[in-house]
């Protein structure tokens, strides 16, 4: 550690302490403090970061000469890898663990480590560290075919995630061919998500194929664990994965508009969660569903032309408030493809809406996702209306939105029902616009 001690020395010299002096300043003992100093005795991570504290640096001043003195030109040992990974991850030095790590796995050492210390990291919700542990890890299996590499594609599946439907598109390809060497029971959990990440880009034909296939898991699980299977590792409980998978088709139904059967699969997964003697997990669960299935119902009336179900929609928002931009993204669509004038304030509807984004949506890429469908099918409906001036403020807006997120499908419609309004913009909104499409890059 001839870089670090070399700064220990000169920070003695400049400051003219004495070895006992800044023993006492940083609080170790000035015997070892010594030997840390000659290269007779290896320094812990504390005593790195009592250093740097005593000598008025940042936390983590050191990481990156450490990983290299430490890690990359001595042979690494786990005793100091580890707690080495941890503060580099609670420090987000995430750039210093991938140059370690990347040399430490040349050889596949510390793999078996290395992957507890991932899921950990991952539970913990230090997820960027944890995928750089899982895409080592990874590659140092990527020939086994083991359930170890399966979970590790379904834990980069699941913090690769975001806005960018093209990307998703191409994470949720990667991970389908590991989705039978996981768990039987995690599977359900990562079918469920490939699921959720198909239907933002509107591949049906696949939701539904899925919605099957976790279906058939789900019932299979439920008949081997009614025989006393150990505790579940499924994230919620099994008989949730049968009626989510019922739920799934019945959201198919709708929007190939087939209705009735979308309401028949509706009544369904509401009464799959019927179930005796339930757990306060399932009680839970089965509120959900209750829920749902109400709202669901009321959309689904509502899309088949039964406009008085806008009504029981705004009571129905009165006792489930939470699910108001939801129902609102439903009314708007509705009401767009319609031409249906809405008799309510709705202008007190977006005021909720926004701030609801503005508190939670920064933090969820679900909510970010629907807000900005909201705000398309409002600014439609404004500019339907002739309300030009706050409908093309409102797709300028959305536009920043969806560019910001890198929402590629979003940017496109938006570009698209800003040109059908063209003829109506101000000046100013023009400006606002050639400004936006400067920062665009759509794949």
């Amino acid at each position: 550690m001839s870089n670090i001690r070399s700064y220990i020395e000169n920070h003695l010299k400049d400051n003219g302490y004495k070895l006992q002096q800044f023993s006492e300043i940083v609080d170790i003992n000035v015997g070892t403090l010594s030997a840390i100093i000659k290269g007779t005795r290896l320094i812990s991570m504390n005593q790195l970061d009592q250093i740097a504290s005593a000598m008025g640096l940042e936390q983590g001043y050191f990481y990156d000469m450490y990983g290299v003195e430490c890690f990359i030109e001595s042979a690494p040992h786990w005793r100091r890898l580890e707690p080495f990974i941890y503060r580099c991850a609670e420090l987000d030095k995430l750039d210093i663990i991938q140059q370690v790590i990347t040399h430490v796995t040349d050889d596949h050492s510390y793999i078996d480590e290395l992957f507890e210390v991932a899921e950990d990291l991952y539970n913990k919700g230090m997820k960027q560290a944890a995928l750089i542990l899982y895409e080592c890890v990874s590659e140092c299996e990527k020939y086994q075919h083991s359930e170890r590499l399966a979970m590790c594609q379904y834990r980069i599946f699941l913090i690769s995630i975001n806005l960018k439907k093209f990307d998703n598109l191409n994470a949720a390809i990667r991970l389908e061919i590991y989705v039978e060497k996981l768990n039987e029971e995690v599977q359900l959990d990562a079918i469920k998500e490939l699921a959720n990440v198909y239907s933002t880009m509107h591949l049906w034909e696949k939701v539904y194929s899925l919605a099957e296939e976790l279906e058939r898991k789900s019932d299979a699980l439920l008949s081997f664990k009614s025989r006393g299977k150990a505790k579940r590792i499924t994230v919620y409980p099994l008989i949730t994965y049968k009626a989510y998978a019922i739920l799934l088709k019945a959201g198919v139904f709708k929007e190939r508009k087939e209705y009735a059967m979308a309401l028949k699969y509706t009544d369904i997964y509401e009464r799959i969660v019927d179930i005796p003697d339930p757990s306060e997990e399932e009680r839970i669960m089965i509120a959900k569903f209750k829920r749902w299935a109400q709202g669901n119902r009321i959309t689904i009336n509502l899309m088949s032309g039964n406009q008085e179900f806008i009504h029981e929609y705004l009571n129905y928002l009165k006792a489930y408030s939470e699910e108001t931009l939801t129902a609102f993204i439903n009314i708007l669509e509705v009401a767009n493809e319609q031409s249906l004038k809405i008799e309510f304030d709705l202008e007190k509807y977006e005021n909720k809406i926004k701030r609801f984004y503005l508190d939670e949506g920064c933090n969820s890429r679900v909510i970010t996702h629907r807000y900005m469908l909201f705000n398309y099918e409002l600014a439609k409906y404004k500019c339907n209306r002739q309300d030009y001036q706050n409908g093309i403020d409102i797709i300028l807006y959305n536009l920043s939105l969806s560019t910001l997120n890198q929402d590629d499908h979003m940017k496109v419609k938006c570009i698209d029902l800003y040109g059908t309004y063209r003829q109506q913009t101000s000046l100013s909104q023009q400006e606002t616009y050639l400004q936006l499409f400067k920062t665009i890059n759509i794949k």
